[in-house]
């Protein structure tokens, strides 16, 4: 084989590596947005068929070939195709390890989990998806161990979606965490509390959309290239850097719920739609890992979105879109109100303060799932426990506790961390930018231009082309997830009077 040809060959996989995969997001977009009720069945076969069709064609001896003849030659490849063939390297020996069979049924399982789930939540029935849930638990074990037989289960599957964590590093990240977060709320709670009921009155759906347009307008969302859906639960999908789909789901009487979905997942979008051009329809193009993904949807989201100089600075318009709703309440009140640290059962409504401990409870029962000392049956139980133990809350029904979340019914067990990983990287971000950058001055006038070009000279651009080590040593220097706390500390010491 000449190389030229390889290359050739190369870019060929992966353009048709993006065709099965643009396609299974079109059907999951549909499904989750638009599609009746009762159309699950013939989705999941669609799905499925194309999924086995994805996998058998990158499993395939041929694959193995063109990977191994450009591996042996990767001295010779340009710097891209060399990651791009490490990376897919890398994928398709842990895809080579799954049997096909296999591959297919669990991808039609998610399918009919996913739907199964939504039913389940809607009548907060946690033994309907009960069995799906144990189907999907039984997957990821076999999985961990066709992804790399010598590690523990659980770590096998946090490298799928951070790699280079490990159950021992998180444990010490929470632990750290724990201890400094748990105090702090504790004496937030003995302060009075911030009065935020404007905030639950009646808020029309029709309204908060123009909202929405209104924030992907200020967060640089280009409407030629972007859509926002509704669905159960926020998400986003990039097919590429100019196509990205974001939906949200509005409540009547929680005008801050959508607010910030919005805005966190347009921070997803923004990632992906700043990776460069060169990188498109291949397997670089998204980012890196969802830890870094989540330190992008959870800045704009919490370190831009609720700080006090951009509610300052779209307060207006929020109040022209709800003059009635607002009238009595000033910029000062409303960005108290977002920020109102309290215990609550919702995770992605949780402030700044309380979001960790969310995570670890979810970090705790995965762990256990994998390692086998938690049965799936057990799991309302012991999300209750602790809830009541990390947040002081009790969790009144399945559907305001361990069924609120899609991702198991999607299949991924070992997300979770990734969205307080995500967070403190963020805050050293933060800290990193102001280093360099006027921040706060342009984003009081509503002007996130700057803080974006920032991100996506030392992130986005990249995709995935850096390992998520050294996106986060190119963007912080050396990661001090103390740099996280101290943010904590010292905005909730201030709001608080602490």
């Amino acid at each position: 084989m000449e190389l030229n040809e390889a290359l050739h060959r190369l870019k060929e996989l992966q353009e048709r590596q993006y065709a099965y995969g643009a396609g299974l997001n079109a059907l999951n977009l549909d499904g989750d947005t638009v599609a009746p009720r009762d159309t699950n069945e013939g989705r999941a076969l669609a799905m499925s068929i194309l999924a086995g069709d994805w996998h058998r064609q990158f499993t395939s001896p041929e694959t193995g070939e063109l990977l191994n003849f450009l591996t042996e030659h990767q001295a010779e490849l340009p710097a891209t195709e060399r990651r791009q063939t490490e990376v897919l390297k890398r994928d398709y020996d842990k895809s080579t390890r799954i049997p096909q069979e296999e591959f297919v049924a669990f991808q039609r399982l998610t399918s009919e989990a996913n739907d199964i789930w939504k039913r389940a939540k809607e009548s907060s029935d946690f033994a309907m998806f009960q069995p799906y849930l144990e189907k999907i638990v039984a997957y990821n074990i076999r999985f961990a161990a066709y992804y790399d037989p010598n590690k523990l289960p659980y770590d096998a599957l946090l490298d799928e979606y951070e790699r280079g964590a490990t159950t021992a590093y998180l444990d010490d990240f929470f632990s750290a965490l724990r201890k400094r977060v748990v105090p702090l709320l504790q004496a937030v709670r003995e302060r009075p509390q911030i009065e935020d009921s404007f905030l639950h009155r009646r808020y029309p759906v029709e309204d908060q959309r123009k909202l929405s347009d209104y924030l992907m307008s200020v967060m640089g969302m280009d409407r030629n290239h972007s859509t926002i859906g509704e669905t159960e639960h926020p998400f986003t999908l990039t097919f590429n850097n100019k196509d990205a789909r974001i939906t949200t789901h509005y409540y009547e009487n929680d005008l801050a719920s959508s607010m910030f979905s919005v805005i966190h997942e347009s921070g997803h979008a923004t990632y992906d739609m700043g990776v460069r051009d060169e990188y498109q329809y291949t397997c670089l193009a998204n980012g890196v890992s969802m830890g870094i993904h989540e330190s992008q949807s959870r800045f704009y989201e919490n370190l831009i979105g609720r700080s006090r100089p951009f509610i300052e600075a779209i307060y207006p318009k929020v109040r022209e879109i709800f003059p009635e709703q607002l009238a009595d309440i000033s910029s000062e009140q409303f960005w108290r109100a977002v920020n109102k640290a309290q215990p609550g059962l919702i995770r992605t409504e949780a402030d700044e303060l309380t979001y960790p401990l969310h995570i670890m409870v979810r970090y705790e029962i995965e762990k256990r799932l994998i390692d086998g000392s938690l049965k799936v049956a057990d799991v309302p139980a012991e999300w209750n426990r602790l809830y009541k133990e990390y947040l002081g809350v009790d969790v009144p029904d399945d559907a305001r506790g361990c069924l609120q979340d899609v991702h198991w019914a999607g299949g991924s067990i070992g997300y979770f961390p990734t969205y307080a990983l995500g967070s403190a990287y963020g805050a050293q971000m933060l800290q990193r930018m102001e280093q360099d950058i006027d921040v706060w001055g342009p984003v009081g006038r509503g002007d996130l231009t700057q803080v974006t070009a920032w991100l996506r000279d030392k992130v986005h651009q990249y995709g995935g082309f850096l390992e998520p080590a050294d996106v986060v040593r190119n963007a912080c220097g050396t990661f001090d997830p103390n740099v996280y706390a101290e943010y904590l500390e010292k905005k909730f010491s201030a709001l608080y009077g602490l």
